[in-house]
C-alpha cells in the first residue's frame, strides 16, 4: 500500500476540503473531502472499480444513521449509509465531488440505502463525546471515533491504527462505551431468551398487544378466533411469569420486543 486513501465526509465542506488537504500533506495519506451522498456513492463504486478502492471513511457521525442496522465485519464490509467520497489519488481535494454532485441534493440527513465497500474501515469524526452514539456505530462496524478538534498526529495514528484492524477510541470515553454496549448486549439477550420461550404465534400476539390492541382487533389481524386469541395471551402471561396484559406488555418492552407494526 502506498498511501493511506481516505475519505473525509462532513456537514460542513469548509472542515471537510481543509481536513482533507492537511491529510494529503502527511507522505503516507491521499485524503479527498465530498458532501453529497449521492455523489460520494458514485463515486465511491467509481474508485472500486478502476481498482483503487479507498481504505478509510472519515465520516461526521452527525450524518450517520442511528446505528441499528445489522453489524458487519469492519474489516470486510461496511454499511456506508450517511456519505462517502472516492476520486482518484492524483485529483485535487474537492473537484471530483463538486463536479459529481452537481444537481445533486444537499446531503444534510443520513442516507437511508446500504452500500457495502469490502476494506473500507469508518471512523467517526465527533463534535463532542456521545457513549450511547459511539457504542451503536462501533457495534455497527465502526473502528474509531475522533473528536473533530484532534491534533493531525492524532488523527493520522488512527488512520494507521484502523488498517491493522485496531478499534481506537478516547480513554475518556471508554468506560461510557462499555457500559452501553453491556447494556445493549443485556438487552438483546433479553429478547432471546423471551423469544425462545414463546412459540412463533405467540410472539405474534404478543407484538399485537405491545400496539394496543384487543382482542378482537388480534384476531382480526391473524384471521383467529377471538377464543384462539385468549388462549395465546393466557399462554403468554403463563411463560412470563405475570398475572396481566400490562405487566406482559411492560417485560416485553424491557426485552425490547417491537410492537406489531399498524
Amino acid at each position: 500500500m502506498d498511501r493511506i486513501r481516505t475519505l473525509v465526509v462532513d456537514e460542513h465542506r469548509v472542515f471537510a476540503e481543509s481536513l482533507a488537504t492537511a491529510l494529503s500533506a502527511e507522505p503516507d495519506v491521499s485524503a479527498v473531502a465530498a458532501g453529497g451522498t449521492r455523489a460520494a456513492g458514485r463515486l465511491l463504486g467509481r474508485a472500486r472499480a478502476s481498482g483503487e478502492p479507498f481504505h478509510v471513511l472519515l465520516a461526521d457521525a452527525g450524518l450517520l444513521p442511528d446505528a441499528t442496522a445489522p453489524a458487519v465485519n469492519a474489516a470486510a464490509k461496511v454499511p456506508v449509509t450517511a456519505t462517502a467520497v472516492a476520486v482518484t489519488q492524483d485529483a485535487p481535494t474537492g473537484t471530483a465531488d463538486r463536479a459529481a454532485s452537481a444537481g445533486a441534493p444537499p446531503a444534510d440527513e443520513p442516507d437511508t440505502s446500504l452500500l457495502t465497500h469490502p476494506g473500507l474501515r469508518l471512523v467517526v469524526l465527533a463534535a463532542q463525546d456521545d457513549a450511547g452514539t459511539a457504542a451503536r456505530l462501533l457495534s455497527a462496524g465502526a473502528l474509531g471515533w475522533v473528536a473533530k478538534d484532534s491534533s493531525l498526529a492524532r488523527l493520522t495514528h488512527v488512520l494507521r491504527g484502523v488498517l491493522r484492524d485496531e478499534t481506537h477510541l478516547p480513554p475518556a470515553l471508554l468506560t461510557g462505551v462499555l457500559r452501553e454496549m453491556t447494556r445493549e448486549r443485556q438487552g438483546r439477550g433479553e429478547y432471546q431468551r423471551l423469544a425462545d420461550a414463546l412459540t412463533p404465534r405467540e410472539l405474534e400476539v404478543l407484538r399485537c398487544m405491545l400496539a394496543g390492541m384487543g382482542r378482537k382487533a388480534v384476531a382480526e389481524r391473524l384471521y383467529l378466533s377471538p377464543h384462539t386469541v385468549r388462549t395465546h395471551m393466557q399462554n403468554v402471561l403463563g411463560k412470563l411469569g405475570v398475572h396481566s396484559t400490562l405487566a406482559a406488555v411492560a417485560v416485553a418492552r424491557r426485552a425490547g420486543v417491537p410492537p406489531a407494526e399498524g
